[in-house]
């Protein structure tokens, strides 16, 4: 258990930190969020197919000889920059994520295709402050029964995705050396400002509660503007909440 050294003592996301495959940064974290209501689906696909969307400077992951993509919607909640207190309409907003996996001077983390979100303020700010790309989206989520429907359209309309999802069974923790470990269990991003620097992100949060999911997803066209395609079942994974806590992005020195 790691306590913090100033008056905003524990946050829940550092509750544990044996499970990370690096230590927790020596300096204090930045902003604080949380994600609720997540689904991860997830298709295999080619490194060969990445390639031309990744900086040479990131490996692609594989696992057993695929890489994979991973469409991620969810809502937030509590996002905000420390010490600072949420705001309204400001700290809580739906989001939907297209990532693929990476490794950099020996650290696993998540590349993001793209993100969409429907608070503008963030969208401005992620692009600015942590160069992501971010996209202003309508949105809507709802939940009715333990399931969830799910509506983002691009501002422009370029894009749409719809689904209804929602678990299946109680939670469990992803097995050591497994697959589902593997996707989730990552504790950075990369990303790339516009001049071509290449930054990392650490995040923590305990390990993920994921539970078996079920998914109908009507539409989605979050691969199309990257020239990529997938076929089959996705693999299906639920998690409730989870409590993060994000330091500032810094340069990788290559």
């Amino acid at each position: 258990m790691l306590i913090d050294s100033d008056r905003y003592t524990m946050h829940p996301a550092l509750a544990h930190v044996e499970h990370r495959p690096w230590p927790i940064p020596a300096h204090r974290w930045t902003w604080r969020q949380s994600w609720l209501d997540l689904l991860f689906a997830h298709w295999p696909i080619s490194a060969a197919a990445l390639r031309p969307l990744v900086p040479e400077a990131l490996t692609i992951d594989e696992y057993e000889g695929t890489s994979w993509i991973g469409v991620v919607p969810f809502r937030m909640s509590g996002v905000m920059r420390r010490p600072l207190p949420d705001l309204p309409w400001i700290s809580a907003f739906p989001e939907l994520n297209l990532r693929v996996y990476v490794t950099c001077k020996g650290k696993p983390g998540v590349w993001f295709l793209s993100l969409d979100a429907a608070n503008p303020l963030a969208v401005w700010a992620a692009r600015r402050f942590f160069h992501l790309p971010y996209y202003w989206a309508q949105m809507t989520m709802v939940e009715e029964d333990d399931q969830f429907k799910y509506d983002s359209t691009r501002r422009d309309g370029s894009v749409a995705f719809r689904a209804v999802y929602g678990p299946t069974a109680a939670p469990f923790m992803a097995a050591p050396d497994t697959l589902e470990r593997w996707l989730t269990e990552r504790y950075c991003l990369y990303a790339e400002s516009p001049r071509g620097t290449l930054y990392r992100c650490e995040v923590h949060h305990v390990p993920w509660p994921l539970q078996p999911a079920f998914a109908n997803i009507e539409t989605n066209e979050l691969l199309q503007p990257h020239g990529l395609s997938v076929a089959g079942k996705p693999l299906l994974h639920f998690a409730r909440s989870l409590d993060v806590v994000v330091w500032s992005p810094e340069e990788v020195y290559l």
